[in-house]
């Protein structure tokens, strides 16, 4: 029969498994602030669209989104570090989803186009706003007008098409629908764009969206006619645990916060993001360039 412990022998076993326990906290915390909020990777998947012309089938678009420009995770140095990792990848085309900065739009904006002006693709580079854009001086006029320095395309409440022979691929964008951090949008007030952007589209090869938030996915997907949405905004929650997965998510990123997801007819596809808004940490969720090959059915 094993010999009871003492009082002192108890005390001693669980003050060191507090200290194991406060160890082991600080040990994750540290990880999660200053190893995996910037240990970058690459997500790769393809993507079948029944829609694609065989043009486009292998078409590669580097996705990115939340690039979050700051001092003190996507520092300048960070930020084009990750620019060369994008056009490593050779895309064909860049698509960025929105919020380019945290806050402070003219302080950072430097820091941002230096990099922005650096991305290459043969296809160009297109993006639409988020909600930080707007938050950051108020109207997000500060990274519209880098986007246009840049030579980004702003897709903005517009559509364009890519041409390959007489195979097109449509590329289109809406507005961030969270601009107000006090009053949050609906996504039934995409209806006037979307309605004036379907009936611009041709009606036949693939049409892909560009919307920051990724809870739109419902109401763009009621429209047939758009295969695939790029968003971003979740950060795939920033710290992610077993069994639950992500622990907190932002407003209009709650129901698809987690990259690929088959909405109706139309693919939603969620970045994880580059950066981070606050806290600055990452736990189970990698920053992620994602790259996205596209298929025909």
């Amino acid at each position: 029969m094993a010999a009871a412990l003492s009082r002192r022998s108890f005390l001693k076993i669980m003050a060191y498994s507090s200290l194991a326990t406060t160890a082991g906290t600080l040990g994750a915390a540290a990880y999660g602030f200053n190893v995996e909020a910037e240990w970058l990777s690459i997500h790769e998947e393809t993507i079948v669209l029944p829609r694609l012309a065989s043009a486009y089938d292998g078409y590669r678009i580097a996705h990115l989104s939340d690039i979050h420009i700051d001092d003190v995770l996507m520092t300048r140095e960070h930020w084009l570090t990750t620019v060369r990792m994008v056009n490593a990848q050779k895309p064909d085309l860049i698509a960025i989803s929105g919020d380019f900065i945290t806050a402070d739009a003219s302080r950072y904006a430097e820091d941002l186009a230096v990099g922005l002006a650096m991305l290459e693709a043969p296809d160009g580079v297109v993006g639409v706003l988020g909600n930080h854009d707007y938050w950051s001086d108020g109207n997000g006029e500060t990274v519209r007008q880098v986007l246009r320095a840049t030579g980004i395309h702003d897709l903005t409440n517009r559509a364009i098409s890519l041409n390959r022979g007489s195979s097109k691929l449509h590329l289109a964008g809406h507005d961030d629908l969270w601009p107000n951090p006090i009053g949050p949008n609906d996504p039934s007030t995409m209806k006037p764009v979307l309605d004036r952007l379907v009936s611009e589209l041709p009606s036949n090869d693939a049409a892909i969206i560009l919307v920051h938030e990724p809870d739109t996915a419902d109401f763009t997907a009621s429209y047939n006619r758009f295969d695939l949405q790029l968003s971003g905004h979740a950060h795939g929650g920033q710290v992610r645990v077993p069994v639950k997965g992500a622990l907190l998510l932002p407003y209009l990123g709650m129901r698809y916060p987690d990259h690929r997801y088959n909405v109706g007819s139309l693919v939603q596809f969620t970045s994880w993001g580059l950066g981070c808004s606050w806290p600055q940490v990452r736990f189970g969720c990698r920053p992620e360039i994602v790259m996205l090959s596209l298929a025909c059915a």
